[in-house]
């Protein structure tokens, strides 16, 4: 992993101070409101629906100082908790209307707060402070996004997998079956290794290694979910493969794309993979990549 410079760091906490301070962040209350700022954040993070689990893992909060606010929240009629249709473990949280009316209240105050550090510039400067909190936004998701080997045989790993397979079921002109990457005895069961992309707790993305022959690994089932795409994932996730390659003696690594999904292809080509003959009998195959991996020489011993 890359050093990060001072420079990076003290630029993000200089903007990071400034738009706090503007926004009024550093108040006790939601701006023009008696409400604590947590229970603010909470109703907007409830949404139309949110399980207790959820909000946990996306918030970082702990489970008793959740529960307080839930609570209170509760007590004034602006939300209601009942148990999961589908799991009966889960509980979730929902807006009343009284709590969707407070929303929407918070709301209109912020675009007001934000709509008056916007009048101090031109159009042009508009458009032009937009398209880089769109950057911005894009780098901090990636960057918040953590990439972490799991058990291929992982709940959230099966998740990936039949959200990986509907995916490109519904891509592939030719259809594809849902069982080739979950069936017994193929991956991940195989896979040598097995990574899973987190945002906010939740898997947003997933991708294999398995070994082929002697010192040569295959990549498979690169997916990331299409609320996280352009986050720039997909080749963090083909990083750490590549790094788990290394890592298990591997010096060579392979994969295959849809004639389809011409963003693996370009993605491919830009990390740089070449083209290669067929080397398996994939039917759903119309491309083979091949990338020879640099290994780092071990440090000879001192003295």
């Amino acid at each position: 992993m890359e050093p990060v410079s001072v420079d990076d760091v003290r630029a993000l906490r200089r903007l990071h101070r400034y738009f706090t301070r503007r926004a009024g962040a550093l108040d006790e209350h939601c701006p023009g409101r008696e409400r604590p700022l947590g229970e603010a954040r909470l109703l907007l993070e409830v949404g139309h629906g949110t399980s207790l689990r959820d909000l946990r893992s996306r918030l970082g909060l702990d489970a008793g100082y959740l529960s307080r606010m839930i609570k209170t929240l509760q007590a004034q009629g602006l939300i209601r908790v009942s148990v999961h249709r589908k799991d009966s473990r889960l509980r979730v949280a929902e807006l009343t209307p009284a709590g969707r009316a407070e929303v929407a209240e918070q709301n209109r105050r912020a675009d007001g707060l934000a709509a008056g550090l916007l009048r101090g510039l031109s159009e042009a400067q508009r458009g032009e402070l937009t398209a880089a909190v769109a950057v911005t936004e894009r780098l901090l998701r990636l960057a918040g996004t953590a990439v972490e080997v799991v058990d291929g045989a992982s709940r959230d790993a099966r998740t990936c997998l039949a959200a990986y397979a509907a995916d490109i079921g519904g891509r592939f002109p030719d259809g594809f079956d849902p069982a080739v990457p979950v069936r017994p005895g193929e991956m991940p069961e195989r896979a040598v290794a097995f990574v899973v992309a987190y945002e906010e707790g939740q898997p947003v993305g997933c991708g294999a290694l398995r070994r082929l022959e002697r010192g040569v690994g295959e990549i498979r089932h690169m997916w990331v979910h299409p609320d996280a795409r352009r986050l720039g994932l997909a080749r963090r996730m083909l990083k750490e493969l590549e790094r788990q390659a290394v890592a298990r003696g591997l010096d060579t690594v392979r994969l295959d794309t849809h004639a389809v999904l011409t963003e693996a292809q370009a993605m491919c080509r830009a990390c740089g993979y070449t083209e290669i003959p067929p080397y398996d009998d994939n039917v759903h195959a119309a491309h083979r990549f091949e990338k020879r991996l640099r290994r780092t020489p071990a440090r000879r011993p001192s003295g």
